[in-house]
């Protein structure tokens, strides 16, 4: 007579949680392996006085050869002021420039009037502690 009794169904929920884990594992390790492969490369100055200042809203990067890049598209000093007043709130906006170390202090002056033309008054020049 036990072999016609109606037993309930269960869902095992422990391979469930073992199978959403492996996926949550997996999207992370694919999403850290994308995100180093999305900047640009360069050397920056060193500073003895340096600090560690939040992550910025706006990373602007210096190349050496005077050439401005942002969000690893290079652009104009004029298409770099259109773009950062473009933000919903310029004057709150903060903006690091990321320059190469062998950059001209004329191309990093001539970034930083580009930023102030937008309205940005938030300025960092970002630099790797010395040694």
């Amino acid at each position: 007579m036990r072999y016609l009794e109606r037993r309930k169904a269960r869902i095992e929920i422990i391979p469930m949680i073992d199978i959403m884990f492996f996926l949550l594992v997996f999207f992370v390790m694919i999403t850290l392996r994308m995100i180093p492969a999305t900047g640009i490369a360069s050397q920056l100055p060193q500073s003895s006085t340096a600090q560690e200042l939040p992550h910025p809203k706006v990373l602007v990067t210096l190349l050496a050869d005077g050439e401005i890049a942002m969000d690893s598209h290079k652009l104009s000093l004029a298409a770099l002021t259109t773009q950062l007043a473009a933000e919903p709130q310029p004057a709150k906006t903060v903006v690091t420039i990321a320059g190469a170390k062998s950059a001209s202090l004329q191309s990093l002056l001539a970034v930083m009037d580009a930023c102030r033309k937008a309205g940005i008054s938030q300025i960092g020049v970002a630099a790797q502690e010395a040694h």
